[in-house]
């Protein structure tokens, strides 16, 4: 079976167009109709009906389709393992996180680990921790960093640090001098939180509920940046991990005062990897690294 046929397989199952498929492939539409024949001709079987409406899988289409993008990740997979033993310094790292890991904890590890290995490449998805291990699981992703993951044995947790949620207040507001803030003061506040999909949303609608507390946030939104915009444009105040905001902490534009009276929302900031795939030399050096900054740098 030749491997460009599977790959130009996999494209239009992503694309569900013949067109699609061949621009992104920089090749002409013929030319994956002529690859995905060649396939039908290897299994033996129709693969694709094609329509006016696009093309649509058969059941051994399905069957394929299933399987043929883990398999070309799995050989790209390889093929880095194969560039390790030539010594060579290049490969790319795919990791899903979560928006609030991403700018105090992957973005500060990702500008040292460049320079120690400045011809690696990383591409990094936001997700949500649901989505990231699906991405691990699949192959998608060589890494996951996670919160509030849910309880899987699909994956392998190479480190774990707990962090808990502080309510962050623009430096010039009246309670920014406060060493806890109640729930009920909480809710009486104009607050900015993550959409109800969300765990950390889900988590805190909880605990209001559990207090038997009325609590309508003035803005609710996915973005993590248009919460600590709001804050610091003093429209409102959210509630984030103070590493989420470490850098605007540091320069005295916001401050992170725990909740008071309360357990709070706690969760932990994971970094994950799949149990049963070997990681290249670059994923592994640099989850080495993700895990060393994350003991140094996440207090518990």
């Amino acid at each position: 079976m030749n491997l460009r046929a599977l790959l130009y397989f996999d494209e239009l199952v992503r694309t569900n167009s013949m067109r699609a498929a061949a621009e992104n492939l920089n090749v002409a539409p013929t030319a994956i109709s002529r690859q995905i024949e060649n396939l039908e001709e290897y299994f033996g079987t129709q693969l694709v009906e094609r329509s006016s409406r696009g093309v649509t899988l058969t059941a051994a289409g399905e069957f394929l389709a299933a399987r043929a993008g883990k398999t070309l990740r799995e050989l790209d997979q390889v093929h880095q393992l194969i560039d390790d033993l030539k010594g060579l310094e290049r490969g790319q790292v795919t990791i899903y996180a979560n928006g609030a890991a991403v700018s105090s904890l992957l973005a500060p590890v990702l500008s040292q680990f460049s320079r120690t290995y400045p011809k690696l490449r990383f591409e990094v998805r936001i997700t949500s921790a649901r989505q990231a291990i699906d991405a691990l699981v699949s192959a998608q992703a060589d890494i996951a960093i996670t919160l509030f993951a849910p309880k899987t044995s699909e994956v392998k947790i190479r480190a774990r640090r707990e962090i808990a949620y502080d309510v962050i207040l623009p430096a010039r507001h009246a309670l920014a001098g406060k060493d806890g803030i109640s729930l009920a003061d909480l809710a009486a506040l104009p607050l900015a939180l993550p959409e109800k999909n969300f765990a950390a949303r889900q988590a805190f609608d909880a605990l209001f509920g559990e207090a038997g507390i009325s609590c309508e946030p003035v803005v609710t939104a996915s973005s993590l940046e248009i919460l600590k915009e709001l804050v610091l444009d003093e429209t409102a105040v959210t509630v984030l991990p103070a590493m989420a905001v470490k850098r605007e902490i540091n320069a005295g534009l916001m401050v992170a005062i725990p909740l008071c009276g309360t357990k709070g929302v706690r969760t932990h900031v994971e970094l994950c990897v799949a149990p049963d795939r070997e990681l290249s030399f670059a994923a592994s050096t640099l989850a080495d690294f993700i895990e060393h900054f994350m003991q140094q740098s996440i207090s518990e």
